[in-house]
């Protein structure tokens, strides 16, 4: 495993690591409480230290989960989770959750669920229509001063927001979804990171298991899966998705490694951290392993020309989802 700095003055981490939504049960396939904690161990144990996760996921299953399952190796790990994502019955965000007050009990919250004492990394979720942002970080700057969280993050924000943001208080991350499939941020999100020394975070980075390769059609996913209501995973585009994926699929073969692999080695060479989850240990090992690869610039040519911009089939997300995106989104 391989390290780097999350941002100018923010904490050491692997430069790729775990996203936590999928430990929860009922967002993507089912998963048991032992192949949960089986596949968070695989991943530590693998060298990953960031932990990504947030309040939401699993109505907090997914945080006590991992205050349980690590608790005791708390000092190995960089802590992350997030606030001010819920939604309502309309897919749509519920206003008013960047507000102060919220923010200081949400992390309360949080910080009980995680059994620790601090957050190392701790995000806004969605920004809050309702709140300015430089209120939200106001916040979450006496937050970090009081000790309970060490740097604040920002999720799915525009590069304005980011700069409005930094104004108030240093920013140590941006996250937003990111992968060969979707790859927006590239427009002015992840050049403003650059610009201010700001880390990138990209979740989702596998196309939402498409990049896997496991995914070969709607029979593939749960009764419950939520991504039966996915554009990308829509009959007709779904099949073109697959069609890309096995061409990846050729190519990787030939390069020794999987298509998951390949796809984080495409992130990690952009200087991003992808926080890839998954609820199978051989799949948390395997990757951490991409952090390792060395690929010549042949294999990355031939996959930009195998997977363009916009070759994906469908939107990311549906018109709830997108509108819960500082400055939207495809």
């Amino acid at each position: 495993m391989r390290y780097r700095t999350l941002g100018q003055d923010g904490p050491t981490v692997s430069v790729l690591g775990f996203g936590a939504m999928t430990l929860a049960p009922g967002l993507y396939d089912e998963v048991t409480e032992k192949e949960a904690e089986t596949a968070l161990l695989a991943a530590v144990d693998a060298g990953v230290t960031l932990i990504d996760t947030a309040d939401i996921y699993g109505d907090g299953h997914s945080e006590r989960l991992i205050g349980r399952v690590l608790g005791r190796r708390r000092e190995e790990i960089v802590l992350a989770t997030k606030f001010g994502g819920n939604a309502g019955p309309d897919g749509r965000l519920v206003p008013g959750l960047g507000r102060p007050e919220y923010a200081r009990r949400a992390l309360d919250a949080s910080l009980a669920r995680l059994g620790t004492d601090r957050v190392d990394v701790y995000y806004l979720h969605r920004l809050d229509p309702a709140t300015p942002v430089e209120d939200t970080v106001g916040a979450l700057a006496e937050l970090v001063a009081a000790g309970k969280v060490g740097h604040i993050g920002l999720s799915e924000v525009s590069a304005a927001t980011l700069r409005r943001a930094r104004a108030v208080h240093p920013v140590a991350a941006v996250q937003s979804e990111y992968s060969l499939f979707s790859r927006d941020p590239e427009d002015d999100v992840l050049p403003a990171c650059r610009a201010t020394g700001t880390a990138f975070v990209a979740y989702s980075p596998l196309g939402r298991g498409l990049l896997g390769g496991t995914v070969r059609g709607a029979g593939d996913l749960g009764p419950r899966d939520w991504r039966r209501g996915n554009p990308r995973f829509q009959e007709g585009n779904l099949d073109r998705n697959v069609s890309l994926v096995d061409a990846l699929a050729t190519l990787a073969a030939a390069s020794g490694v999987t298509t998951a692999q390949l796809a984080l080695a495409w992130l990690l060479r952009r200087g991003t951290v992808p926080i890839p989850g998954t609820r199978r240990a051989a799949n948390a090992r395997a990757n951490a392993a991409a952090a390792g690869l060395a690929l010549d610039d042949e294999v990355f040519a031939r996959l930009e020309a195998l997977v363009p911009r916009g070759a994906a089939a469908g939107r990311k997300a549906d018109d709830a989802y997108l509108e819960n995106i500082d400055g939207g989104g495809s």
